[in-house]
């Protein structure tokens, strides 16, 4: 359970920068308060997506993963944003990511942020 909130808090980090970095990715609405508790929402939705979705998608490019040289993470990482984008939108939440490109570096951005995060804080190890 520790390491659930442990990997949820940095994915709402790694969101965080994502958001403050990139223009096209929003969260709007709302104070302060509204806006964390948001952000907590959309990162377990992005790990809900990252945990069910993602897997299925890594093996059915596994051919191109291994003709990229692993390259193709970068798209699979940019479908799993835009994915948790329209869920956002779904469930009402003020979240959304425009455009392909923003998703590609967005995605690289919150890999490497949420691996440093993941890096820092503490696990049940």
């Amino acid at each position: 359970m520790k390491n659930f909130v442990v990997k949820t808090i940095a994915n709402a980090g790694a969101l965080a920068v994502a958001i403050w970095l990139l223009n096209d990715i929003t969260l709007t609405g709302g104070d302060t308060g509204r806006k964390v508790l948001t952000l907590l929402v959309v990162a377990l939705l992005f790990g809900l997506v990252n945990f069910v979705v993602k897997p299925v998608v890594q093996l059915l490019t596994l051919p191109l993963f291994i003709l990229t040289l692993g390259l193709i993470t970068l798209v699979v990482n940019a479908l799993m944003l835009m994915l948790t984008s329209w869920l956002a939108g779904l469930f009402d939440l003020s979240f959304h990511v425009e455009g392909f490109w923003t998703a590609v570096l967005g995605g690289l951005i919150i890999s490497v942020v949420s691996w440093a995060l993941n890096v820092v804080l503490p696990d049940e190890d």
